[in-house]
């Protein structure tokens, strides 16, 4: 085991290039850390990790010890979370007077107007272009008929040259409009011979640095922590004997309530990097996810082995979100509009819940017990999630929300079943932002059970459906839409599974 961090009142990162001492309080995010420092093409635009404006790019761990370029909301991120770690900005791209060439496609093809969004564009919009996967895709699309590889569903829509637009999903632009921020992202090529940046990813990301870093708030006088221990038994040990403690992982949800309501927190335990929550283990009986794990690297890493969460994954929030966000942090806060427990629900899934004393198996329709109450006792934290094998064959994830992407749900439905011979043999089907918790519309899967996979089956079960949860009027949806949802849902997932048989 290592032995715990050093408590020291610096944290210290490597800026493009440049190592920065970080002293502020913990709370700080990055994005008013890199501005203090002077960088400030980054800027803030929503506080939320909704604008993209604040974008920025960072060395993360890839396959076979690489590193892969991955951009992220700065407004959200603590800045001690970046102890130790490589970042970009705006400013960093560029080699001496030479304009990168993300900068100069923006340029030439008329991409910024105003500019105060431009620097994000350009960081999401770089992490792209470095994308290690993008030569293939870009021979994929040289292949297809139509120029596309994937589809809007698949959450993929690349260009000629292989860039993925749904990069920028989480940018937002209301001057220059998009078309010719699209046209500079598929005028791009690949990287050229001598790219320092390229060749950064044939090395190692750095390793996560095992951090203590304590600091007085200037304004409040109180003196917070901010802690990320090396090993899963040290944070356990931790929360055993501060079972106050705020745990946070990719911080896009804490983030917000520091940036809009002004939450602080005395004591922070980082777990987004510990190595025992970040695999994938497969087995005869289950396929169990580290909830460490980002939502991004769950899609790249499953590949589509489990097509529910293929289905879910590019509808969650935006690909700056889900490349902080992970699928634990989803589930720990206990949401009843979280996008992952409905599919989670259809899926059977069950969490590992793990504190100092050891480990216990929870179904996850078993987790939820109030608006944002769950059977998570203090020192315990979620592991890993469980995903029961074999997999249903049927699958739907259905998102309700005001904009297709990087929305919140109004409803959320999950579907999973399997049908032999004509019958509905297995129906599982979960709920979001009906209710005060996600829940399993357990009466209608009855209902389901043993009848004909017919759509006169299928109209009287919507009844059933439409009265499962308790719906509430708010300002996403009123109730009687939520009903409505939940009614049509089924009868939409029957049409998608007819059509393509």
């Amino acid at each position: 085991m290592s032995a715990p961090a050093t408590q020291r009142s610096t944290a210290e990162i490597s800026v493009n290039s440049t190592v920065h001492e970080f002293d502020g309080p913990p709370h700080t995010n990055a994005l008013d850390f890199l501005r203090g420092v002077g960088l400030t093409a980054a800027k803030e635009g929503c506080a939320e990790g909704e604008c993209g404006a604040c974008a920025i790019m960072v060395a993360r761990p890839d396959a076979d010890e690489t590193t892969r370029w991955t951009s992220i909301n700065s407004c959200l991120l603590p800045a001690a979370a970046l102890d130790g770690q490589e970042v970009i900005t705006a400013e960093g791209l560029a080699e001496g007077e030479s304009i990168h060439p993300v900068q100069e496609e923006m340029a030439v093809r008329g991409g910024s107007q105003c500019g105060y969004c431009t620097p994000g564009f350009i960081a999401s919009m770089a992490a792209e272009y470095y994308r290690p996967e993008r030569v293939a895709d870009a021979a994929a699309v040289a292949d297809a008929e139509d120029a596309v590889a994937g589809t809007e569903d698949e959450g993929h829509h690349c260009g000629p040259n292989g860039f993925d637009i749904h990069s920028l999903s989480g940018n937002l632009c209301r001057c220059t409009g998009y078309r010719p921020i699209r046209d500079a992202a598929y005028g791009l090529g690949q990287p050229e011979p001598g790219d320092r940046i390229a060749e950064r990813r044939e090395n190692p990301a750095p390793a996560s640095a095992s951090t203590d870093f304590h600091r007085a708030d200037t304004a409040t006088g109180e003196t917070g922590r901010f802690r990320r221990p090396s090993t899963l038994a040290e944070a356990l040990d931790i929360l055993a004997d501060e079972p106050e403690v705020l745990v946070v992982a990719g911080s896009t949800d804490w983030g917000v309530e520091v940036n809009i309501k002004g939450v602080r927190a005395k004591s922070i335990l980082a777990i987004d990097r510990l190595p025992e929550l970040r695999g994938i283990r497969r087995s005869p009986e289950h396929i169990e996810l580290g909830a460490g794990l980002t939502l991004s690297e769950l899609e790249r890493e499953l590949a589509g082995s489990i097509p529910l969460l293929g289905k879910l994954i590019p509808q969650f929030a935006s690909r700056l979100i889900r490349n902080g966000a992970t699928i634990g942090g989803n589930l720990g806060t206990g949401s009843p509009i979280g996008d992952t427990p409905p599919a989670l629900l259809a899926l059977e899934a069950q969490l590992v819940l793990t504190s100092a004393q050891g480990s216990r198996v929870v179904d996850l329709a078993d987790y939820f017990l109030g608006y944002r109450q769950t059977v998570r006792e203090a020192g315990e934290l979620i592991t890993a999630i469980r995903i029961p094998l074999p997999l249903s064959p049927l699958t739907s994830f259905q998102k309700i929300a005001k904009r297709r992407f990087d929305d919140i749900s109004s409803v959320a439905i999950g579907y999973a079943m399997r049908v032999e011979d004509g019958i509905v043999a297995k129906a599982r089907i979960g709920l979001g932002g009906v209710a005060a918790t996600p829940l399993r519309a357990k009466a209608t899967e009855t209902l389901l059970e043993g009848s004909p996979w017919t759509l006169e089956t299928i109209h009287g079960a919507a009844g059933t459906l439409a009265a499962e949860g308790t719906p509430m009027d708010d300002h996403r949806a009123s109730a009687k839409y939520r009903t409505a949802m939940l009614r049509s849902s089924l009868e939409r997932f029957f049409a998608e599974q007819e059509a393509t048989r």
